[in-house]
């Protein structure tokens, strides 16, 4: 973010020691689930028209006084819902049931003695 500055405005061209300054400042901005672009906007819009003595100082102060809220804390995602599995028609009576892969009902599984799947 900070090293492309100066394609949109040369008078931001700012050594390799600003940069690593103002790189915190940067950096607090996207935790804040900022954009880089949205970081470039604020800190390249409405620049003064006279020449910048000190660049880094005036990014510096935008960084600190510009700086958005904390975004809410978004609660954790739910769970993915457990897979819903296909119905299947009982090999021995025909009865409706859900499961992984075909074969024999619950009722029938008791009564035949299959093990459960």
């Amino acid at each position: 973010v900070l090293s492309g500055l100066r394609r949109h405005d040369p008078r931001l061209l700012l050594s390799a020691t600003d940069a690593e300054h103002l790189a915190p400042g940067v950096v607090a901005w996207l935790e804040r689930d900022v954009s880089p672009t949205a970081v470039r906007h604020a800190l390249t819009e409405n620049l003064p028209h006279e020449p910048l003595i000190r660049p880094a100082a005036l990014l510096a102060h935008r960084l600190t006084a510009q700086l958005p809220p904390v975004p809410p804390i978004r609660p954790p995602a739910a769970p993915a819902p457990e897979p819903r599995h296909p119905l299947q028609s009982c090999d021995h009576c025909d009865r409706a049931f859900r499961a992984p892969s075909p074969g024999p009902c619950r009722d029938c599984r008791v009564e035949h003695g299959e093990a459960a799947a």
